[in-house]
């Protein structure tokens, strides 16, 4: 009886080690979306596509602008591996390209 009890306690232990390491590692998952890819754009809600736009480009200016823009590249083929911080830096230049032409 001991036995068991013995091996009881530590297969118990081992269960509660490795659901601790499971949801540490599920924490610790990126979750923002400027340092995600294409795909969570997609899937993101307009107020965090926003936020995100916001946070990238560091202006107030053109944010709706740079949010289609970044919705138009999404849609793109084989598009969904780029980042996003990518996706608005090419969206940014364009805009200010365009604005001193």
């Amino acid at each position: 009886m001991n036995f068991v009890k013995k091996y009881l306690k530590f297969f118990i232990g081992i269960a509660v080690l490795i659901f601790v390491v499971i949801v540490f590692f599920f924490a610790m998952k990126s979750s923002d979306l400027e340092n995600s890819n294409l795909r969570k754009w997609r899937s993101a809600d307009l107020t965090r596509r926003t936020a995100a736009a916001q946070i990238l480009s560091a202006s107030e200016e053109n944010i709706e602008l740079l949010v289609q823009c970044v919705d138009k590249i999404a849609t793109l083929p084989e598009s969904g591996d780029m980042a996003v911080r990518d996706a608005v830096a090419l969206c940014y230049t364009g805009i200010q390209v365009n604005q001193n032409n």
